[in-house]
């Protein structure tokens, strides 16, 4: 890769893990009454067809990790684990509530804080609760977050019995100069432990989440850190591009100064090593910062063009309408997003009045629809096309030559009716998606939202 390019396009963009992003939301405009609406549209039209998913957020952490921009509360009380498990089980009655049908989950996901800061029963309560209205979809795919310090085998295997065939583990970096400054002190061999007792019983996909541009990381450290998980073998891997935007997670990001953080073309060579060295003990690069065995069902879902992405990063098991489930949780039906109230004392207090818990979203305009087919084709297939009339709108002619740019730089592809982002271009595909994004485009933020995008 050029170093120059990265300095030329290392500019604050979106992740894109919806379309419009959050900050662009036109929330005066919405309303609990309309996103219930579009949630029963989008039901009826898939939930026989694909099911639905869930995702459900477990916000408790034991200790705060000052990378980590998730919404948690860190307590060591874990009588907090059956207040809130309720308050979730009757948040899915509400919902079942609205629906006619009984609902089909093809997908299920439990993120964090730390899901795993729940004991394995108090986990057995949360799924069959959720299934006393709910039944199984056929191919279904049920996937945890596991911190591996406090994942037990019993956590696996009571998981592993309820459904689960796929567990991603937050591995970071395993220098212990980084792990103190992201306060995650993590040894090598809780990762393997827990690694190994996935795999005896006998989890298909088995993830370790690793972050590079870390503070005080170096080279040595992202190499080291890509061997001892090759060691390891896991079937799919996050590489994630560290997010420095103290601003928006306040305290938590200034445990170290900004001129600790690998910056620019320093950050961008720490991925290209780690990249080089994953593919060549067999990983394959899957949309952006992913990579995966042949064997891994993201690998399939890439070939066969069928991988979605969402509020959950990349998924191989789409479906049209997921609903999210715990504090701060979004929910997405195709036509409009709905997130949750951020706080668990608003969280208990709207459900003990018996209301959905959603405090902000959007409805989604039908270019919006258009726009959103576009950056989801870009992110997750590395190509877009408009040959179809419905994929077309007024602004494409603008769209394209603006990308003539890029073009010239060899990162992209402009057919008379596609793009097609090149090998080159692959770690430019959120500059290339901020080129569709019409509404960064027509406001462009007077302050910084976004982290760098390289």
């Amino acid at each position: 890769m050029s170093l120059s390019l990265v300095q030329k396009y290392n500019v604050p963009g979106p992740r894109y893990t919806s379309y419009p992003t959050v900050p662009y939301w036109e929330e005066d405009s919405f309303t609990t009454d309309l996103w219930k609406k579009t949630l029963i549209q989008s039901f009826e039209e898939s939930n026989e067809s694909e099911g639905i998913s869930l995702y459900i957020h477990l916000p408790f952490c034991e200790s705060l990790c000052t990378f980590c921009g998730c919404n948690k509360r860190i307590t060591k009380r874990h009588d907090v684990e059956h207040p809130y498990i309720n308050a979730v089980l009757k948040e899915w009655d509400l919902y079942c509530d609205l629906l006619e049908q009984q609902p089909i989950i093809k997908e299920i996901h439990l993120g964090g804080g730390t899901p795993t800061f729940f004991a394995p029963e108090s986990l057995e309560t949360l799924i069959n609760g959720i299934f006393k209205r709910a039944t199984i979809a056929a191919g279904h795919e049920f996937s945890f977050e596991g911190h591996p310090n406090n994942t037990t085998r019993a956590h696996l295997q009571k998981l592993f019995d309820l459904g689960f065939r796929r567990v991603s583990f937050g591995v970071q970096d395993y220098s212990p100069v980084v792990q103190k400054a992201i306060h995650r002190i993590q040894p090598f061999h809780n990762v393997a432990k827990v690694t190994f007792w996935a795999k005896e019983i006998g989890y298909t996909s088995i993830g370790h989440d690793l972050i590079f541009g870390l503070p005080f990381q170096t080279m040595g450290d992202v190499i080291d850190t890509i061997d001892k998980t090759k060691s390891l073998f896991p079937d799919r891997l996050a590489f994630y591009s560290y997010a420095h935007v103290p601003w928006i997670k306040g305290n938590g990001q200034r445990g170290f100064n900004d001129g600790d953080v690998p910056k620019d073309d320093a950050k961008r060579q720490l991925y290209e090593e780690g990249k080089k060295r994953l593919a060549a003990n067999g990983y394959h690069e899957i949309g952006m910062d992913h990579f995966a065995l042949a064997n891994d069902s993201m690998y399939t879902a890439f070939n066969e063009g069928t991988l979605h992405r969402n509020f959950m990063g990349y998924t191989s098991s789409k479906t049209q309408l997921m609903i999210g489930l715990g504090v701060s949780s979004i929910s997405d039906s195709w036509y409009s997003f709905a997130q949750n109230v951020k706080t668990l004392e608003e969280y208990y207090e709207l459900l003990d009045n018996n209301e959905l818990p959603v405090f902000r979203g959007h409805v989604l305009t039908a270019e919006d629809l258009i726009i959103r087919r576009h950056i989801l084709n870009l992110m997750c297939q590395f190509t877009t096309s408009w040959e179809q009339e419905a994929q077309y709108f007024p602004e494409l002619a603008e769209i394209i030559h603006q990308l003539y740019e890029m073009e010239h730089d060899g990162l992209l592809v402009i057919g008379d009716h596609s793009i097609t982002v090149t090998e080159k271009g692959k770690p430019f595909v959120r500059n290339i998606c901020m080129a569709f994004d019409l509404r960064l485009i027509r406001r462009a933020p007077q302050t910084q939202l976004f982290s760098m995008t390289i």
